[in-house]
């Protein structure tokens, strides 16, 4: 009877754990593209659920003195496995064609909107197939299970080499080459080796290090030309997050700020006009730093982020005290990983690393962490469960229908409905504002936008509202908000354009302003050459021939 009550309590927390690390599985076209909402009220219920679970496993066995809770770290460790070599299917079958891909401009994206997130997500899972393989493989008078898993987390390994360098992420490449490469280092002990090396042959460890350096300076310049612009595009998001938090080191700009505090300090600083060439044309509009780190800085201060590092250094310490090797590898690649890209930005990546430090944590402890970590966990999905917003979201998708169609009216009043719900959200409030521009409710419209650009720094809400203000004749904030587009992005030529517009008004007439925009539409190089950009071009030669 004991013996049924402690498979039955294993097979009630694999069941709770399953469908919260399954959020990765999860797809919802039916909502706006980028829009997490359904994935928070899967997680709401589904904590709800785990927790429910918990609860009644220790209720089943409450003289178990740990309740086996070595087997809670496994069962996250295998829950990865498995998912993370589903994902690699997933992407095998998108580049042979047998599944569609979620991206047009991408054949490989797992479940994923596009490849960056989906093949971290097969980095984060790499170094803990590689551990399993290696203890299993080590392990002598293996049981049919351990036999069969050691064949399952080598296949799961393969398959996640296979697909890996078709993503073309090279934070990926790195997240999973340096977490492979401790992973390995533990199991062969390479700390003892070189410390040994070092007592008896510093020379050899001092050869060691320099070829190892020259490899890996020579592997990152590499990866770096290998997408240059897109390096360099990082690169100058990184230099601008900097000028953000020197203003504010220590207590951030404010949760959910960054985006807009990115622009207007990428505003300032080509305001200024001390600028290269090539600052112009990599510099973009990014919602996410591509850099955890300094996103936290940016929007917590530097004292947040300190405290984030000590934490999670603590939970490998403890994680490799405990042995629990795998889950400390998964949490050094998505930690890499998160040095140049923004995995915390995705439901899956913030549960997998949840569940990863736990499992760190619990091994090998007192049950009273796992009874508390289900309690909050419970908590937790109680409140994603009640501020749910994903049906709000569901009807947004609706409404946006009637918007690139033109039934300007009716999306409108679906637009004006879920404003009270969705009004934290730049792409909704932009898409609302810009409704009531074309409908000619110009004010109301720059109420709207201004309003979206506190979450966004997008260069067409400036555009909108400028536009806007000429409508209304009040031409000197039409230039002034027309300006600042020219300076966050000052590589685009439409803001160019409108401006030539309009210095061409009869009442807000300037020839020296009207023809040096006209140069700069003609002269300036777009990053694409389309048939917009001939369109402006034909356009502002004749606004220059009439005046």
């Amino acid at each position: 009877m004991l013996q049924f009550k402690k498979y039955f309590s294993h097979v009630l927390t694999l069941l709770g754990i399953i469908p919260v690390i399954g959020v990765v599985c999860l797809s919802t076209p039916e909502l706006p593209v980028g829009e997490f909402a359904g994935q928070w009220l899967w997680l709401g219920k589904a904590f709800v659920f785990f927790a429910v679970c918990i609860l009644f496993a220790f209720t089943v066995c409450p003289k178990q003195p740990t309740l086996e809770l070595l087997s809670f770290s496994r069962m996250v460790v295998w829950t990865l496995i498995m998912l993370g070599g589903m994902q690699a299917v997933w992407g095998l079958r998108q580049i042979y064609g047998l599944s569609y891909s979620n991206h047009s401009l991408f054949a490989v994206t797992g479940s994923f909107f596009n490849p960056g997130p989906y093949s971290g997500y097969l980095a984060m899972v790499f170094p803990i197939c590689l551990n399993e393989w290696l203890a299993l493989k080590a392990k002598k008078n293996k049981t049919w299970t351990e036999e069969a898993g050691c064949y399952i987390a080598l296949a799961a390994m393969l398959l996640i080499i296979c697909v890996l360098p078709s993503g073309m992420s090279r934070s990926a490449w790195l997240a999973a080459a340096i977490s492979g490469l401790w992973i390995y280092g533990m199991h062969r002990n390479w700390g003892a080796m070189l410390n040994n090396f070092w007592i008896n042959d510093k020379r050899r460890v001092l050869w060691i290090a320099s070829i190892s350096f020259v490899v890996l300076f020579l592997l990152l310049s590499a990866a770096f030309y290998l997408k240059k612009d897109s390096a360099n595009g990082r690169l100058f998001m990184w230099k601008i997050s900097l000028l953000a938090i020197a203003d504010k080191p220590l207590l951030g700009h404010g949760r959910g700020s960054f985006s807009a505090t990115y622009g207007a300090f990428q505003e300032a600083y080509f305001s200024g006009g001390d600028f290269s060439l090539q600052e112009e044309l990599v510099a973009g509009s990014p919602e996410y730093a591509f850099n955890e780190y300094l996103q936290i800085v940016v929007e917590w201060g530097i004292p947040m982020l300190l405290c984030i590092v000590l934490a999670l250094a603590f939970y490998l310490w403890f994680g490799v005290k405990n042995g629990q090797l795998s889950a400390c590898g998964g949490v050094i690649s998505l930690m890499v990983f998160s040095f140049s890209s923004y995995p915390l930005q995705y439901p899956a990546f913030v549960i997998s690393l949840l569940f990863l430090l736990m499992a760190c944590l619990i091994a090998n402890s007192r049950k009273w962490i796992l009874l508390v970590f289900a309690i909050v966990m419970g908590g937790l999905g109680s409140s994603l469960w009640c501020n749910d917003k994903s049906e709000a979201c569901r009807e947004w998708a609706n409404a946006r229908i009637f918007y690139l169609s033109g039934n300007l009216k009716e999306a409108q009043k679906d637009y004006e409905r879920l404003y009270p719900l969705l009004r934290n959200r730049a792409t909704f409030l932009f898409e609302y504002g810009h409704c009531l521009h074309k409908q000619k409710r110009y004010e109301a419209s720059n109420v709207i936008l201004k309003e979206a650009a506190t979450y966004s720094c997008d260069p067409m809400i400036l555009n909108i509202i400028g536009k806007n203000y000429q409508q209304m004749g009040e031409y000197v904030e039409a230039e002034k908000f027309l300006i600042r587009s020219t300076h966050l992005l000052p590589g685009r030529i439409y803001p160019y354009y409108l401006l030539a517009k309009l210095y061409a008004e009869p009442e807000f007439y300037h020839s020296d302003k009207l023809r040096q925009s006209v140069e700069i539409v003609l002269t300036k190089e777009p990053k694409v050459q389309s048939t917009a950009v001939k369109q402006m071009r034909e356009e502002a030669r004749k606004l220059l021939g009439n005046h």
